[in-house]
């Protein structure tokens, strides 16, 4: 009697641990992934002088590798003028309200998938991020980038200030010349004025330190 309670209080224990350590792992899992997401969506986010963040939002492509890209090289940890992104849509029709991810990506919407980032002027300026847009994308492609295609992979700048204007202008003027016309390629990137932003899913948010080996489309590397 006692060897048969005590087989059963062994079964019972070892299930028990095996429980536990599942719920540790399951856990550590889950805080491993968050430890490499680098935005506090909670945070309202302010510059070192103290004030509102300046705002630009690029489209480039899929927006999971132009989001990992910029955060690879201006980590917001390290203090180097990026203090927020979020990925969402933009550039859509005035009567498209609340896209999600597959509406956007049927090309009735007209949306681009776009990349938000606030930042701080005094550390990093808003022509060195164009510049890096261009630098870290095909901009001569229309509607593509490899092998996505359709209009919400378009290049496109969103300004939102007549000084955001003339800097994209002048920036594009400059890359052109000096990457773009010894080779007789011409950048196709809309200028235009920002609209609406409506953010993308949850999931999409930091999608590849989310998940590393995730797709990232091949343009999207230093192209020099």
């Amino acid at each position: 009697m006692a060897q048969g309670v005590n087989s059963s209080l062994v079964r019972t224990t070892s299930l028990m641990l095996a429980t536990i350590n599942r719920l540790r792992l399951s856990l550590l899992s889950s805080l491993s992934s968050q430890a490499f997401l680098q935005n506090n969506r909670a945070a309202n986010i302010t510059t070192m002088s103290g004030k509102a963040p300046e705002v630009a939002t690029f489209a480039a492509g899929c927006f999971w590798g132009v989001e990992h890209i910029f955060l690879k090289h201006y980590p917001i940890s390290q203090n180097k003028g990026i203090l927020k992104t979020a990925v969402g849509y933009t550039g859509g029709k005035e009567d498209a309200k609340n896209p999600d991810y597959r509406t956007v990506c049927t090309g009735t919407t007209d949306h681009a998938e776009a990349l938000r980032i606030e930042f701080d002027p005094n550390v990093v300026s808003y022509g060195e991020l164009v510049e890096f847009f261009y630098r870290t994308h095909d901009p001569t492609t229309a509607n593509r980038q490899g092998n996505d295609t359709g209009t919400q992979y378009r290049s496109a700048i969103f300004y939102h200030s007549p000084e955001q204007l003339e800097i994209a202008r002048r920036v594009t003027e400059e890359v052109q010349k000096k990457h773009f016309d010894s080779v007789g390629t011409k950048i196709v990137t809309q200028i235009v004025s920002a609209g609406q932003w409506w953010d993308a899913e949850d999931y999409h948010q930091e999608y590849l330190h989310k998940n590393p080996t995730g797709y990232q489309c091949p343009t999207h590397r230093l192209h020099w």
